[in-house]
Formats: C-alpha cells, sequence, structure tokens
C-alpha cells in the first residue's frame, strides 16, 4: 500500500510513500531525452521529455513507481488490487501496458490538460514486463503545477477523476475516498468549540482536541483522511530546505513502521511486514528529486539538470539505505 501528495510553498512538490513487504533495489533514476522506450503496442518513444523519479531498472529499461518530467508533469502508481482492470489489445484503442504508462505519458504531454488527452481512448493491457514481472494492479494520481487527477481503470472502463484534495492512497475506488472526508468535516486544527452541551463546563484538558477522531490506523481509508487533513492544514516556509523537510513530514504522518501491518511467514518462517520502504519529495519546478529510507532517514537529493539531458541511456542512482548519524561527541 501506499500514499501520494501534492504540496505548493514558493516552488510546488510531488511525492509518495511505496509501502511494500520488499524491495526491487529501485534506484532514483534519470530517462533523458533520447533514450529509446519501446512499447508493446505503439511505436517507440524516441526524442520525449527527459524524466527523473524512481524506478527498477532492467537492461536499461526503467519501471517507474514514481516519476516528474522536466516540465514539472509528475505521475505515481499505487496499489490497486481487487479493483484495476487491465485487459488484452483492442481494436481502436490506444493500447498502452500498464508498466509503460508513466514514462508514456511524461514522455509526451507537459500538462494535465495534455495527459487527459492522451488518456482519452486508452486501453491499458494486462502485457507482463516479464515472465517473472507480471503486470502489478496500479491507479495513478497525475499532477502539475495548477491541477492534480487521478487515473484508474477498473472495470467500468478507463476514469479520470478531479483531485482536489492533493492526494491519493489505495482501495477503493478514488470517489468513494472523497465522499469518505465529509464523515471528518467536523475536525479542524484549532481549539473545538463545545456543542455538545454548551451549558456544561467541559474542560480542555488537552492541545490538539480539534483533531480528535481522525484516524490513526494503517488503511487505506484512514490513511487519505489523516494524509489529506495533514497537507491541507500543513504550514511551512518557502525555502527549499523547509518545503522539502515539510513535505516529508506531511508523509511521515502516514508512515508504515516494521510490525505494524503483518502479512504472514515467507519460506523461512520470518515474519513479512509492510514498512514505508522509501519516501520521495520532487521539486516539480526545478527537478530535483528528495528521497528518504526506511533505514535512512538522511535527506538525499539528486538534480535531474546536472545530468546529460540529451544522452541515450538511464542515470541511477542506488537509494542509500545505511543510517546516517552524527555524533556529536
Amino acid at each position: 500500500m501506499c500514499t501520494a501528495v501534492t504540496y505548493q510553498t514558493k516552488d510546488h512538490y510531488f511525492g509518495r510513500n511505496l509501502d511494500l513487504e520488499f524491495s526491487y533495489h529501485e534506484t532514483v533514476t534519470i530517462m533523458p531525452r533520447n533514450k529509446v522506450l519501446p512499447l508493446r503496442h505503439q511505436d517507440s518513444l524516441t526524442r520525449h521529455y527527459a524524466l527523473i523519479g524512481m524506478a527498477f531498472v532492467v537492461d536499461d529499461y526503467p519501471l517507474f513507481y514514481d516519476a516528474t518530467n522536466e516540465k514539472g508533469l509528475s505521475m505515481a502508481g499505487l496499489n490497486f488490487p481487487g479493483y484495476a482492470d487491465f485487459r488484452p489489445p483492442a481494436d481502436g484503442k490506444t493500447n498502452i501496458a500498464s508498466f509503460e504508462l508513466i514514462p508514456w505519458l511524461l514522455g509526451t504531454c507537459a500538462t494535465v490538460a495534455e495527459a487527459r488527452e492522451r488518456l482519452t481512448g486508452i486501453n491499458v493491457t494486462d502485457d507482463a514486463f516479464s515472465p517473472q514481472l507480471p503486470p502489478n494492479p496500479l491507479h495513478w494520481m497525475i499532477a502539475d503545477q495548477k491541477e492534480t487527477i487521478v487515473f484508474e481503470q477498473t472495470a467500468r472502463g478507463p476514469v479520470i477523476y478531479d483531485n482536489p484534495v492533493g492526494v491519493m492512497t489505495n482501495n477503493p475506488t478514488f470517489d468513494y475516498h472523497l465522499t469518505h472526508l465529509a464523515d471528518f468535516q467536523g475536525l479542524s486544527p484549532a481549539v473545538p468549540d463545545n456543542r455538545f452541551a454548551p451549558s456544561v463546563s467541559l474542560p480542555q484538558y488537552s492541545r490538539g482536541m480539534g483533531a480528535m477522531g481522525l484516524p490513526g490506523d494503517l488503511s487505506s481509508a484512514s490513511r487519505f483522511v489523516k494524509v489529506a487533513f495533514t497537507r491541507m492544514n500543513s504550514l511551512s516556509g518557502g525555502s527549499e530546505t523547509e518545503s522539502v523537510t515539510q513535505f516529508l513530514k506531511i508523509l511521515g504522518s502516514v508512515e508504515q513502521q516494521r510490525g505494524c501491518c503483518r502479512l504472514g511467514k515467507d519460506d523461512q518462517g520470518h515474519e513479512k511486514c509492510e514498512i514505508t520502504i522509501y519516501s520521495s519529495c520532487c521539486n516539480m519546478d526545478k527537478g530535483i528529486y528528495y528521497y528518504t529510507t526506511y533505514g535512512n532517514s538522511r535527506i538525499t537529493g539528486v538534480d535531474m539538470r546536472r545530468e546529460d539531458l540529451e544522452g541515450t541511456t538511464c542515470v541511477t542512482y542506488p537509494l542509500r539505505e545505511d543510517q546516517d548519524i552524527l555524533m556529536e561527541n
């Protein structure tokens, strides 16, 4: 399960938590403009926008989890089991394999408006990247500096939702999550009024009581409410350091700690636990990708514009997994 977020201070930011019980040894990956990307049912992408994001790279083919292109258009794929409905190629449709969708869309679109047009008539196909890598059930959040949408392909076909809250989690479908927010509209970061019994003096025995009832469990529905509340009430300075730090604090409100979401035993008898493998924050305006990992809370950054964006092969940076502790004495 995962969480994706947008945020704005002086600049615009996009990122996500990747919550899984295992890692594919993903890397921060830059796909330059002239990297040829073969597509299963369309012409290969040859000349396209450059991308930076997190990907599992197989034989120089980037399988992106999330990415931002040089124009700022950003996209993340989140787990959507039981709802995603990928189909065989269909006549009269733009057939795109699920693993191709992020580089295809970000490689050819500069804005959400352009992405909407490209998604018209699309059919996300059930092609596997390889026998060892079958298609993952996903839905996607797509954002630029002006608007955010969610794209899902379910049994009723492709659907695009406007996303006014700038967050996304997992199941059920996105329209459910927006409706579910109405159950919490009485919450506030301010000191609450006593509407329960105005004639009775009820003590404010703690700070933060305006948000009592805010979910704190790790389910996708609860994470959606928690991160939406946190994001929409979040305040920070406009500097890059303040903005990136605050963005990662927003994601930290719904991060997963080892042992709190258990998935049974593996073949060796060890407990499988879903954890936040990494949290990312990309400056959409500058193309700088920041991240932390479960094992290393220091923020690491990669600037796409410091690489040769006219190149023909992907540039990758392995994640820093070991904790970086500063000893003061």
